[in-house]
């Protein structure tokens, strides 16, 4: 019996030690017993707060604006213009596009209204065209782009084989659809050079596209007069994947269905007052989803592209600081002694005295005065 009072006891001095185990370490940290600052919001502490975020925040505005505004931008919208008058429906145009024995191209007269510092960047704008779409997006095949055998192509269908068996390279419906108008500009008579190279990120062509040759693209898509493919851009076979910077420019999809694409840089400025005389090649068939294509000349700033909203937002956000900061000085200065810690205590004694002084209606009219 002894022997078994002992069993018992080691039983439970084991189990105490287990349970003892699993407590945590009684320091100021686990017990969560560290100093701490709470503040308190006074109402100094709350102008004051208020009244510096709107004086930082309204200079940054103001010099984000200014930098947007002086970027200069010229955008023309053509998918219309350059189609002969008498096809007034998108079905027309659709139809106009697709007949081989039509020339497609378009000349187009702009005027550089300030001057524009070069470089100067080359976009086309799609409206209506969503690369965002689930089916669209995961058309690709990213390591078929990088080093061209891979064996799993499922997530290109329906541009996937040739023929049954020849696989597309690249495949997929991204690639497929690729843009392919192009433009040919001259400033008063002078032929401007577009610079394509550099115009898509270094890291995509380093570790994204490899040194793949394109094999049986495109397959479906019928060729106009020149040549030119009608709906989507032929690749060169000759050019590898990782050097083609308009694949790679296009296959980065865009989140919003209005996007720009970078076609090319001109290196040189545009005088202001000069006429820009540009041809385009109008074959890519936005009419059968009712898109709209803008060929988009811009400068930048250090902000980027021409963008109001960044400015905006932090004059906006800045100029309701300064007015609550405000609103709350003037309240402060026509009740001083209202402002007390509120807690379990003093809670609803504080707010049955702002009912009885009917603080509320008094800041109405104070915000009526203001505005």
């Amino acid at each position: 019996m002894p022997s078994q009072g002992a069993s018992t006891s080691g039983v439970n001095n084991g189990t105490s030690t287990r349970k003892d185990s699993k407590r945590p370490k009684s320091s100021a940290f686990t017990q969560q017993e560290l100093p701490a600052c709470k503040p308190l919001l006074t109402p100094k502490w709350v102008i004051t707060i208020f009244m510096l975020i709107g004086v930082v925040f309204i200079p940054i505005g103001v010099a984000a604006l200014f930098a947007s505004r002086n970027v200069v931008e010229i955008i023309d919208e053509y998918q219309t213009v350059c189609v002969p008058g008498r096809y007034t429906t998108n079905g027309e145009r659709e139809q106009f596009i697709q007949d081989v024995n039509q020339d497609k191209h378009c000349n187009r007269t702009l005027t550089v209204s300030k001057l524009m510092k070069g470089p100067v960047y080359v976009y086309y704008q799609l409206d209506n065209f969503y690369q965002n779409h689930r089916r669209y997006v995961k058309s690709r095949s990213d390591k078929q782009l990088l080093d061209g055998n891979a064996t799993d192509t499922s997530a290109c269908k329906p541009e996937q084989y040739l023929s049954g068996d020849l696989a597309i390279v690249p495949c997929g419906l991204i690639a497929w659809s690729l843009f392919n108008d192009t433009y040919n500009i001259s400033a008063d008579g002078q032929q401007v050079t577009i610079n394509k190279k550099g115009i898509s990120w270094k890291s995509d062509r380093e570790h994204k596209f490899g040194n793949v040759r394109p094999q049986y693209f495109p397959n479906n898509l019928p060729r106009d007069l020149n040549g030119s493919l009608i709906g989507g851009a032929s690749l060169d076979p000759n050019t590898t994947l990782n050097e083609d910077e308009d694949l790679i420019v296009w296959m980065r999809t865009a989140a919003l269905p209005t996007f720009r694409k970078l076609y090319g840089k001109i290196e040189q400025d545009l005088a202001a007052g000069s006429t820009l005389s540009i041809t385009i090649n109008n074959v890519y068939n936005t009419y059968s989803f009712g898109g709209k294509k803008k060929l988009v000349l811009s400068t930048t700033s250090w902000l980027g592209g021409k963008n109001d909203f960044l400015g905006v937002a932090y004059i906006t956000v800045g100029s309701l600081c300064v007015f609550l900061a405000l609103l709350f000085f003037l309240v402060h200065w026509r009740y001083p002694s209202m402002h007390q810690r509120i807690d379990s205590r003093t809670g609803p004694a504080c707010v049955r005295k702002l009912i009885q002084k009917d603080i509320f209606k008094e800041i109405y009219l104070l915000c009526t005065y203001i505005i």
